[in-house]
């Protein structure tokens, strides 16, 4: 088990689960409309630098959002022009409760990359005073497979993208 505090959020590995936590001024509404909508996810998924784009987005059960984004800023070195994909196929939505989907790193084309973990996420939206407390769990196939992207950077990652929706959510309300 580890605990990690980075910036705002909280995260927090225990077997093959990273829990990451966080809380924003905003409505639990407007902050699961920025998970729901193609539009605002564009706008802030991904660290900071880079720029998504929404290849494909059905915000149903079982249905599939494909994604690339791509570094944008030169200061970030090597990942300057770099692209990373991936594809969620959503397995429930409860508005604006909860998430659940599957999360899968692939291709421009949408095809799966080998090798790589997929990843069952689970997004909890719960009121918090006037406030939102966004509870991730990401479920990992292996302890192995977690520490593997965690040794990549991803709670670093995570938690610049959660600064990027900080900001989203403040410049829509």
């Amino acid at each position: 088990m580890s605990d990690k505090t980075v910036n705002s959020i909280k995260a927090k590995a225990e077997g093959k689960t990273l829990v990451i936590e966080r809380v924003f001024d905003a409505p639990r509404e407007l902050v699961f409309k920025a998970f729901s909508e193609s539009g605002q996810l564009e706008s802030w998924w991904g660290p900071k630098g880079w720029q998504t784009e929404n290849y494909k987005f059905e915000f149903k059960p079982h249905g599939v959002w494909h994604y690339c984004m791509e570094c944008k800023d030169e200061n970030q070195g090597e990942f300057y022009g770099r692209k990373s994909c991936g594809k969620a196929v959503y397995q429930e939505i409860v508005t604006p409760e909860k998430i659940v989907y599957t999360d899968m790193f692939t291709d421009e084309e949408g095809n799966v990359v080998p090798g790589m973990p997929e990843i069952l996420i689970e997004v909890n939206f719960a009121e918090h005073e006037d406030q939102t407390k966004l509870i991730t769990r990401s479920q990992f196939s292996s302890p192995e497979e977690l520490q593997q992207l965690m040794d990549k950077g991803m709670v670093e990652g995570f938690s610049s993208q959660m600064e990027r929706l900080d900001d989203h959510l403040k410049a829509i309300r």
